[in-house]
């Protein structure tokens, strides 16, 4: 594995430490975090009693070298409408912000880290975790 997108659920089993997600990060050459997941994180940090260090450890993580945050493009869009085309014909719709990450993974060609099952049903999704 050289790329991975981390969904939300995955940057936090790594900030609980673990192993399985420690080993993946230690492997991965690129690790992205979407900006969808980092407005994902913001909002759970608001309604936390641990913002401010919650932000901190965020902070520190995308300043690593080997972390860098994704941004939604023109051909992330072109993307995501194929996709969830694929899956609402095919009666497996997923939630509107995995398709967002689903199709930043397969832009990228990164192996998307996520606990959820529901990505089994994006077709040509490189997937690990779940």
């Amino acid at each position: 594995m050289t790329r991975v997108l981390l969904d939300t659920n995955a940057y936090a089993a790594f900030c609980s430490g673990d192993r399985r997600m420690l080993d993946i990060l230690a492997g991965a050459e690129a690790v992205y975090l979407s900006v969808i997941v980092l407005g994902e994180l913001h909002a759970g940090f608001r309604g936390s009693g641990r913002r401010e260090e919650n932000e901190r450890i965020l902070g520190e993580f995308l300043a690593k070298p080997t972390v860098s945050s994704l941004l939604l493009t023109l051909d992330t869009a072109e993307i995501f409408g194929e996709i969830k085309d694929r899956l609402k014909r095919a009666g497996t719709p997923i939630p509107v912000n995995d398709l967002w990450l689903a199709a930043q993974a397969v832009e990228t060609g990164s192996v998307l880290v996520s606990y959820d099952a529901h990505f089994r049903s994006v077709p040509g999704l490189r997937l690990c975790g779940s």
